[in-house]
């Protein structure tokens, strides 16, 4: 499973261009509703990683310390330090 926010919307850009290339006439596929559901949910996914990096980052800019901000995640200060530390601070 993709980790990153790139990888996730690379995924989901890859499945609905793999959905988007089949050929109804020679494809063999009852409906594919549910794998474009998947293609969906990980551009979901992405979008609220994005958005969860941003307000890491806003919480930084509001001098919150890292402490804080792993409590709200439920991570360990270190965990949240290495996810997060490299993310450019909101002013």
């Amino acid at each position: 499973m993709p980790r990153t926010r790139k990888q996730l919307e690379q995924a989901a850009a890859d499945a609905h261009a793999w959905l988007d290339s089949l050929d109804p006439a020679t494809t063999q596929a009852e409906d594919p509703r549910d794998l474009r559901r998947i293609g969906l949910a990980l551009g979901d996914v992405a979008a609220a990683e994005s958005e969860l990096a941003d307000a890491v980052a806003a919480a930084r800019a509001n001098s919150r310390s890292w402490g804080e901000i792993a409590l709200a995640l439920g991570v360990s200060k270190q965990a949240a330090r290495e996810r997060y530390g490299q993310t450019p601070q909101v002013t």
